[in-house]
């Protein structure tokens, strides 16, 4: 894994690309290549420029059209750019056209995320996690990815496994991931014997889309001091704390967070790390009430619970963010009244949604939190009840 801590240049300037297939909406498409600026700006780069196109597939050869790409190619020429970031993947040889055509480092949306990760991670264990993420990114691109590396300096994109002598052999590549899977092995044994340590106390884990607050949330209910950040992924490590409410004790649990297109690689290179998450006896899925989309970003969250084999447990849907989505919502015009009833009928279709299992907080105001302690406490409760039904004063 080359150094994380090497030097960016201070915004680097980007082109966004997207294309519009037969199965998408351009509204989907624009939300995407939104989420996509949002990501370069968490990598240290500003979104200059923002292209589509409507293709049946990708082209084999260059991903967009020939005429796109020289559209892309002569904006760049007097709208300088230091990286074009597609997203959609690309392929190693797609990789090596799109920059021979442009004259600028090219990259994809996996290769972004990882770009992030990379900078995120601290612990041996994420870094592990994201090393091997990268070097099975890079195995099926090798042809164009090795010599795209040997050219790129610094910058996003170039956080990835490169040697000082560009390795083009897979059997390296291969020997590599298999060592890294070793000792993901090694530290995950260890990590298990941690968790079985941890004896009887019920697990609760803190799970949502990147960017919800679920670090904040954290803070707030373990009075830890759990690093927390508006941008994606500040999170990578699961953080576990002890946390007693009215005498009753259960273990509190923030993870990374999800997003749409997360590469695969990484699903299953974090698998261990989310353990937490299967292993959890309640779930806190944190949302973000204020984003437009936010019923999608639950779906996708779901989406991912069921890839990890976790869709069966108890369910606390937390809805954050109330203070955003009533300045994001409400016009000054709006009486007290309305504005009460409008919350009203959201928090009762939510509740309906839920079987009850919601409530709707300001993590940043503070607000609702105690009501957020009070369900959670009850809800734990419940737990111990089922798996010690012969022990309930021990807890209480």
């Amino acid at each position: 894994m080359i150094d994380i801590k090497q030097q960016v240049k201070a915004e680097e300037r980007a082109v966004l690309v997207g294309i519009v297939q037969k199965s998408q909406e351009e509204r989907e498409v624009q939300e995407n290549l939104d989420e996509l600026a949002f990501l370069a700006e968490t990598a240290g780069a500003v979104a200059i420029k923002t292209f589509t196109q409507k293709l049946p597939q990708p082209d084999s050869r260059t991903f967009i059209g020939k005429g796109k790409l020289e559209e892309v190619a002569a904006y760049i020429k007097t709208h300088p750019a230091d990286i074009i970031i597609f997203d959609d993947e690309l392929s190693g040889s797609q990789i090596t056209n799109i920059e021979k055509a442009t004259g600028v480092k090219a990259i994809d949306r996996s290769d972004l995320i990882l770009d992030i990760f990379a900078r995120r991670a601290k612990t041996s264990r994420a870094k592990a996690q994201v090393e091997l993420a990268q070097y099975q990114y890079i195995l099926p691109r090798l042809r164009g990815m090795w010599k795209h590396l040997e050219r790129l300096g610094g910058g996003i994109g170039t956080r990835g496994p490169g040697e000082t002598e560009i390795e083009t052999d897979r059997r390296i590549v291969r020997d590599k991931i298999s060592l890294l899977r070793k000792r993901l092995q090694e530290i995950d044994k260890q990590s298990f014997t941690q968790r079985k340590d941890r004896g009887e106390f019920i697990r609760v884990s803190l799970v949502g889309y990147t960017n919800v607050g679920k670090s904040t949330i954290m803070n707030l209910l373990s009075k830890s001091d759990v690093f927390a950040e508006n941008k994606l992924f500040a999170t990578l490590d699961t953080t576990t704390r002890k946390v007693v409410f009215e005498n009753t004790p259960f273990l509190l649990s923030d993870t990374v967070g999800f997003i749409r297109k997360l590469p695969h690689h990484l699903i299953e290179s974090f698998k261990s790390t989310l353990d937490e998450v299967r292993e959890a006896d309640l779930l806190l899925h944190v949302v973000d009430i204020s984003h437009p989309k936010y019923e999608e970003q639950m779906a996708t969250v779901n989406k991912t619970l069921q890839e990890l084999g976790a869709v069966d447990k108890p369910v606390i849907t937390v809805f954050n963010k109330i203070d955003a989505y009533e300045e994001t919502n409400f016009d000054e015009w709006l009486d007290a009244g309305t504005k009460q009833e409008i919350l009203h009928q959201l928090e009762e279709r939510w509740q309906k949604a839920t079987e009850n299992k919601a409530v709707f907080i300001s993590a940043v105001e503070k607000r609702n939190i105690d009501k957020l302690r009070n369900i959670v406490l009850e809800n734990v409760r419940a737990l111990y009840r089922q798996r010690y039904p012969y022990k309930t004063e021990y807890f209480f």
